[in-house]
């Protein structure tokens, strides 16, 4: 899969003969109602016989419409690439979203991005797309400059199967799920488990004085952190899963202040993980945060905090 940020990267006449088929979007988390349009871009791309593209954009919009804005996010930039490239795409166009971009016309937008470098022979949105100058351009405004630029145009609502039942899914309720901490739900919303991603840095290391050496993972601003408590997960190393306790919070027992994201690999000592780029997946939330009034008490609850997660780990699908 090609990955490129932003128009320069994108190789003159690439796509051509048979053009692209475009779906436009941020698409934070890639959750089942942005899989359902994806997929169905990659359907009618190898219908036609061009290539299937997504255009996505970093950072997201809103922080430069409206600054201090930018909304807790589901997904790092190159995660949404790795989900998009499993959904089969054949290229992703990471469009840095600047002042100059937000203030291109519709017709300006369409012209210079869709047109003119990728060469669209089919647009595929979600219902609620928006796009140009103060969000005018509706799909309605899309589907008439597709008749105007020689591309057709497909609006679908962001609804997946869910239960039974056709439900509709949005970033923004995942993001409340998250942050409430249930990240089941959002599981289930998302069509996988939550990630959280960083590099492993230097903590306290008291984990690995009473026997559960953590990985304290620094994330990037903006990041969607569940809320404070201990779950079940994994610790995601070199792209291998590994069965982990996840510690969110700011450690009460030891009068912490700084809110840390700690995952322990379970039964793992040997782990020197220190400036590796990791991941941790979120199953489900085991208990909140707690303050307890001895080292004794810390490690008892502990250790049944393992327990309990090794349960769930051993019924659960995997990552």
């Amino acid at each position: 899969m090609e990955r490129w940020h932003g128009l320069s990267e994108v190789p003159p006449g690439w796509g051509t003969p048979g053009g692209c088929v475009v779906t436009v979007g941020f698409f934070d988390g890639v959750h089942q109602g942005h899989r359902r349009v994806v997929r169905r871009a990659v359907a009618l791309a190898r219908e036609r016989g061009a290539a299937a593209v997504v255009l996505t954009f970093d950072p997201h919009p809103s922080e430069i419409v409206r600054p201090g804005t930018h909304p807790p996010l589901l997904s790092t930039p190159a995660h949404r690439m790795d989900l998009m490239e499993a959904l089969g795409v054949d290229a992703v166009l990471v469009l840095p979203f600047t002042t100059q971009l937000s203030k291109l016309t519709p017709e300006e937008f369409v012209r210079q991005v869709l047109v003119e470098r990728l060469h669209a022979v089919a647009v595929v949105v979600g219902g609620n797309f928006r796009f140009g100058h103060r969000a005018a351009g509706t799909i309605e405004t899309l589907a008439g400059l597709g008749e105007r630029y020689g591309f057709t145009t497909e609006g679908l609502a962001l609804v997946a199967p869910e239960d039974g039942a056709e439900a509709r899914f949005s970033s923004t309720d995942v993001r409340r799920m998250v942050l409430a901490g249930d990240v089941e739900t959002a599981a289930r919303r998302l069509g996988r488990p939550h990630r959280v991603e960083g590099v492993v840095v230097r903590g306290a290391q008291r984990g690995r004085e009473l026997g559960f050496p953590t990985a304290n993972v620094d994330t990037p601003p903006h990041t969607a952190i569940p809320a404070d408590g201990v779950y079940a997960g994994w610790l995601v190393v070199s792209g291998e899963p590994l069965p982990a306790a996840i510690s969110v919070g700011t450690n009460p027992t030891f009068d912490g202040t700084a809110r840390t994201v700690e995952a322990y690999a379970i039964g793992r000592t040997d782990l020197e993980l220190y400036g590796e780029h990791v991941a941790v997946d979120f199953l489900a939330r085991l208990r909140g945060q707690e303050r307890f009034e001895s080292l004794q008490e810390l490690v008892k609850r502990m250790n049944q905090d393992v327990e309990e997660a090794l349960r769930l780990l051993a019924a659960a699908p995997g990552v």
